[in-house]
């Protein structure tokens, strides 16, 4: 009984040690701009997140990978607190500068620097019925 009990207790102290972590990518090329918060407060075992990590000012270019993570830290919490405060680290990686390249042989209209609300409006016009008609995409270039 007293084997079968400590081998319990150490299955327990090992599975706690464990940190869950997710990673979200989204494709674009991370940058050097990382924005963190270590302790994003959660709620009753995470059922009510935490708020929303508001990157838009500090990622111009948008986020280029999210990770969430319950570290070791984070799990003592919400143990000692009974999950009642579930607290998360979140980590956002900003995307670099620049833009996603045309793929070569796409459809594409030309938009001068200069042109007016109208030829802008007109050219969006025709952009979409060459879509239609094409059934793919059409890129407007200036």
């Amino acid at each position: 009984m007293r084997c079968s009990l400590r081998m319990s207790v150490a299955v327990l102290l090992i599975a706690a040690l464990g940190c869950y972590h997710a990673t979200v990518e989204t494709g674009l090329t991370p940058s050097a701009q990382i924005v963190e918060k270590s302790f994003a407060s959660g709620w009753l075992f995470g059922l009510v997140p935490p708020s929303t990590v508001q990157t838009a000012s500090k990622c111009p270019n948008g986020v280029a990978k999210v990770e969430t993570q319950h570290s070791f830290l984070n799990q003592i919490v919400g143990g000692l607190t009974f999950g009642i405060y579930t607290p998360i680290a979140i980590k956002v990686t900003c995307a670099q500068g620049g833009r996603a390249s045309i793929p070569s042989g796409a459809a594409t209209l030309q938009v001068g620097a200069d042109a007016t609300p109208e030829a802008l409006q007109k050219a969006l016009q025709q952009a979409v019925e060459l879509s239609l008609e094409q059934g793919g995409p059409v890129y407007l270039t200036r």
